[in-house]
């Protein structure tokens, strides 16, 4: 299922499957196959179509919200947190992963084992760069499982929390 990510305002349909050693990455229907190596914490050295791009991720203050630098030119980025789905129900069931957007420490947890949360809770926050990403819940539910505790280093893709 794609994600809906606005890039420079524009609202695309965004997935990525790692296909061998590259990523098939599909915008708006239109597929291309990428070769990416981190080259630092928020940089990566990018290979489309034979040219290479230095890229840049530099999150911003605002859940899901960065500045991705291709060379020089900033584009602005914000994750919507939808995912297009083939039914509401698919989008409505089964447990709610809370991962590390990127790698940092985790500053605050908001919630414990068990907690009610509403949709849209702020649940975690993820300092990163000298900043705070603050991480919130997809749908209401009750916390089942916390992973890590505050002050714990992550890496991007850490899972955080299960909300079930």
């Amino acid at each position: 299922m794609p994600d809906e990510v606005e890039v420079g305002g524009r609202v695309r349909q965004v997935s990525v499957v790692r296909r061998g050693e590259a990523y098939a990455v599909t915008i708006d229907g239109r597929e291309r196959l990428v070769d990416a190596v981190r080259t630092g914490p928020h940089t990566l050295s990018v290979l489309v179509d034979g040219t290479s791009y230095d890229v840049t991720i530099v999150p911003e203050p605002t859940a899901g919200h960065a500045v991705v630098y291709v060379g020089a030119v900033p584009v602005p980025v914000r994750l919507n947190g939808r995912r297009r789905a083939e039914s509401r129900e698919d989008v409505a069931t089964g447990p709610q992963r809370i991962t590390a957007p990127m790698p940092g420490r985790v500053a605050r947890l908001l919630v414990r084992s068990g907690d009610a949360v509403d949709a849209r809770q702020p649940v975690a926050v993820v300092e990163a760069m000298k900043m705070e990403n603050e991480l919130r819940a997809g749908r209401a539910g009750i916390v089942g499982e916390v992973c890590v505790s505050e002050g714990a280093p992550v890496d991007a893709g850490t899972l955080l929390m299960v909300i079930q």
